[in-house]
């Protein structure tokens, strides 16, 4: 008796595992051993300028002038020290702490208050609560351009103009929506449970904020502080506008000396690698709770 076999009609859909392309195969075959060793590569192409940088720092302008950074390999004897007293000699030690009496405020400033104020927009019930928070989000797209003549007649009024607090107060002005933004989404996603618990137990908003929100919401607030940081650390148009002479940070102490580029680079040099310094040291120093937060925020 013979048995016939009916073949089931395909239903055009493909079944076992989806096809892989041809870069992920290219990884399995090469070994993440080799990716990693292109991984280190790629980052030390990447700090060439900045090798570049230090070795013009510590040479002469007249060598500079004549021979490329990379010729220091065989002339090592050319590395000098004197670029950077001259630099301090021209006031730049001034313009680094006003750097630095700007930069920490602000962070601080804008890393506290937009804590509170993201909590309060995650976890806490309020009048106007969903309105607050879209009108924070519209703030995001508002550029800065368009605030800087009428702050500016607005800190002339209250004779703040030119002072390091008018420049902090008008970058904290502008590092806020962002701030709230990110951290309120990342308070969003922490059980809601654990916050029952604790108002359970009796405790107010502020000691539910700092012993509960505050400490798991520490990737995302070096995050932040990193950012802002480093954003406010850099600034240049807003020291242009809001800063004197005398309370100039680096940035705006370097523009004034490009106007003799040729004949001093040996300054603009040194004095550019000083203010990449306290960056680098801050990054690596927060370098966990930074990816941390980077990795949170892409899962959240």
């Amino acid at each position: 008796m013979t048995t016939a076999t009916a073949e089931a009609p395909s239903s055009g859909l493909e079944t076992g595992a989806p096809r892989r392309g041809v870069l992920s195969k290219i990884v399995d075959r090469v070994g993440s051993g080799a990716v990693q060793v292109v991984m280190v590569l790629l980052g030390l192409f990447w700090l060439v300028p900045t090798l570049g940088l230090l070795v013009v720092s510590l040479r002469d302008t007249e060598v500079n002038t004549a021979e490329g950074w990379w010729t220091i390999f065989t002339k090592p004897s050319d590395l000098i020290l004197s670029n950077y007293t001259d630099l301090l000699a021209t006031g730049f030690t001034a313009s680094f702490w006003n750097t630095v009496a700007i930069t920490v405020p602000t962070t601080i400033l804008v890393i506290g208050i937009a804590a509170m104020a993201a909590y309060a927009f995650a976890w806490m019930e309020f009048p106007g609560r969903d309105l607050g928070f879209l009108i924070v989000v519209g703030l995001l797209i508002v550029p800065i351009q368009i605030a800087l003549i009428p702050i500016a007649s607005f800190y002339g009024g209250l004779g703040i103009f030119g002072s390091i607090p008018g420049v902090v107060l008008f970058h904290v002005a502008f590092g806020l929506p962002f701030a709230i933004f990110l951290l309120r989404n990342f308070f969003v996603g922490i059980p809601a449970s654990l916050l029952e618990a604790a108002r359970m137990d009796g405790a107010p908003e502020w000691k539910i904020f700092v012993s509960v929100v505050f400490p798991l919401g520490k990737p995302a607030i070096a995050s932040l502080g990193i950012f802002q940081f480093l954003w406010v650390w850099n600034d240049m148009l807003i020291a242009l506008v809001f800063a004197n002479a005398g309370n100039q940070p680096m940035t705006k102490a370097l523009q004034s000396q490009m106007r003799q580029f040729g004949s001093n680079v040996d300054i603009l040099s040194s004095g550019a690698f000083l203010s990449l310094i306290i960056p680098l040291v801050l990054f690596f120093a927060f370098q966990r709770y930074f990816v941390q937060g980077m990795m949170a925020g892409s899962v959240k």
